[in-house]
């Protein structure tokens, strides 16, 4: 890990630059000092790990979720998957979801090196298909040997927001809010974009079009929100392949592994993520959830219920990470 920035920024600064290693390709990663020390203890601060979701890169809505936090008394390392954003990797946009994980396990190594933190009071924080990844993250760390090096740096709370956990699940939504000729439509157009990449084209497809359009999502008002978060590295295009990874993507099936803190925060009118199969990985985790009256991007800055998600998110941290006065450890409250 290389940090450029050893200085703390202050709240208005850029935030400093992480780099670490992850595989065979540099992660790239902004690091939000804490600017209070309310959750300070013996051994540091918390430090919470996030990262976008579907094809999403850092400098694309993550900023204010990052100050928030930093504000709080956390600090965050916030980074772009290998492939995406300022991170290394080629072929470019694409999604592979074994190496997504390994990323995550990466930065949380990563954050654990971070000057002043506590590498016992990590949060894993994802959203929409990285909202699934946590709970497959969480679940491998719950399980680590105590002996192991990666013990290190041990998760103490996670949170999920809007997240995408089962694949089948998602098809189905697609398939009810586009009907099958749309789906149909999206898959065959990918199917030629990857045929067109083998003989010489982008091999790529639109990551967010309009409603008719060839695009990896397509429900109304998408393109929008999304562009309207689009920060100056997003690009508007993905490997169609992952559509063909989605139908075994179930990190649901990893909550009731879980032990430790979990919230899950749901759009009740998700047509990206189903809710209801965040809801029965939430129960499966034993989890704490928070309900908001909207679609996909209802949460995200700029949008009504971003205030409310957030201050749940850090009403829960709050809990969960506090330290007995005392002892120095979690206090009870932070226990499952």
């Amino acid at each position: 890990m290389t940090l450029r920035d050893t200085q703390e920024p202050a709240a208005s600064a850029e935030p400093a630059t992480v780099t670490f290693r992850s595989g065979d390709e540099n992660c790239h990663a902004w690091y939000f000092p804490a600017e209070c020390a309310d959750l300070d203890g013996p051994a540091g601060r918390p430090v919470a790990v996030m990262a976008h979701g579907f094809g999403g890169t850092k400098d694309s809505g993550l900023e204010p979720f990052a100050r928030a936090y930093a504000a709080a008394g956390i600090d965050v390392l916030a980074f772009d998957f290998r492939y995406f954003g300022a991170s290394g990797g080629r072929p470019r946009q694409r999604v592979r979801m074994a190496e997504q994980l390994a990323d995550y396990r990466a930065a949380v190594l990563a954050a654990a090196r971070l000057p002043g933190v506590d590498p016992h009071r990590v949060v894993l924080w994802g959203v929409s298909l990285s909202g699934g990844h946590v709970f497959a993250a969480g679940a491998a760390a719950s399980a680590t040997a105590p002996d192991s090096a990666a013990v290190r740096a041990s998760v103490a709370a996670l949170v999920s927001v809007t997240p995408l956990v089962d694949g089948r699940a998602a098809g189905v939504l697609a398939v009810r809010e586009s009907g099958i000729t749309g789906v149909l439509r999206g898959t065959f157009g990918a199917v030629r974009a990857g045929l067109a990449g083998v003989t010489g084209g982008s091999g790529l497809i639109p990551l967010v079009g309009r409603p008719g359009d060839v695009a990896a999502l397509t429900p109304d008002g998408y393109y929008e929100s999304y562009r309207a978060l689009a920060g100056p590295t997003w690009r508007n295009e993905i490997d169609p392949t992952v559509l063909l990874q989605l139908s075994g993507y179930r990190p649901a099936r990893a909550a009731a592994a879980l032990n430790l803190p979990v919230l899950v925060q749901i759009a009740d009118f998700d047509r990206g993520a189903p809710p209801y199969a965040a809801a029965k990985a939430a129960f499966a985790a034993r989890a704490e959830v928070r309900h908001y009256p909207c679609d996909h991007f209802g949460v995200w800055p700029g949008n009504p219920f971003f205030d409310a998600a957030v201050a749940h998110q850090l009403l829960f941290l709050r809990r969960h990470l506090a330290l007995d006065e005392s002892s120095g450890t979690r206090s009870s409250a932070g226990a499952r």
